[in-house]
Formats: structure tokens, C-alpha cells, sequence
């Protein structure tokens, strides 16, 4: 599939209005912004239709308030990021541990240095930060 089918494909199945914007960087990779509430219609539609291959969740804070879950998704060479914009004072999204069992540990180090709560993320335990920190110091917060 190329960029224009997996975005045409995506917007019928969640429907335009949860989709804040789509970038097409360069031949076989793409960027959209989903909105929170669909994000994971999004993974479950992208991971039917052959982007099973989790590469990476990657996070950051853009602004004092703002922290966005960036979802690599692959399939054959075409790579697609699903973007979430979270409210850093309500920094809880769901887990799609259940969807991609891979995510698990991606997860886990975005809850340990950006303070993300993953909702019924299976054991959200810490990963990188030692057992002794600060539970409410996050390292990669501004």
C-alpha cells in the first residue's frame, strides 16, 4: 500500500474528524496525527491492513504542557508514525499492549521518563530509573 491508500483507507475506517494531520516526508513514510479518543482504531486498523511491526514509541514534550507518543509502525519498507498529543497534566493514555505485545517495554521507559500512564498496561513497573527514584521526577520532562 502507498501513503494515499493507507491514509484514504484510515480516514473511512475512523473518520476524517480524528485525523489533526497527515505528512507524507518523503516516498513510503508518513506522519498522522490521530486524536487521542481513535488512536487506537488507528493501531488496530494499521496492524490488519500489514503494519504489524512495531520499530519503536518514541515520546516528547513539545511544549510546558504538551507530550506526544509517536507509534512507529512498519510494513515492508513503508513506515508509518502515529502521532497522540497528550496533556502533560493528563498524561494517561491506553496501553496497546494488548493489540502489539511489543510495546510493552517501549511503554514502560515513556512512563519512566515522561511520567505516562499507560492504562491497563499489564505490569508498569520501572525499566531505566532505579527502584529508589523519585516517583513523581520524571528526567526527560522540561
Amino acid at each position: 500500500m502507498v501513503g494515499n491508500e493507507i491514509f484514504e483507507l484510515l480516514r473511512q475506517e475512523i473518520g476524517k474528524d480524528s485525523i489533526s494531520e497527515v505528512l507524507y516526508s518523503r516516498e513510503r513514510r508518513i506522519f498522522i496525527g490521530i486524536s487521542y479518543n481513535r488512536f487506537r482504531d488507528a493501531i488496530i486498523f494499521l496492524k490488519k491492513n500489514g503494519f504489524s511491526h512495531l520499530s519503536a514509541i518514541t515520546g516528547t514534550q513539545t511544549s510546558s504542557n504538551l507530550i506526544e507518543i509517536l507509534y512507529h509502525l512498519d510494513n515492508a519498507g513503508t513506515l508509518v508514525t502515529v502521532r497522540v498529543v497528550l496533556s502533560s497534566t493528563e498524561n494517561s493514555i491506553s496501553t496497546i499492549t494488548d493489540i502489539i505485545p511489543g510495546a510493552s517495554l517501549y511503554e514502560r521507559e515513556i512512563h519512566d521518563l515522561f511520567g505516562v500512564k499507560f492504562e491497563g498496561h499489564p505490569a508498569l513497573n520501572k525499566l531505566i530509573l532505579p527502584d529508589e527514584w523519585k516517583s513523581d521526577s520524571y528526567p526527560l520532562r522540561k
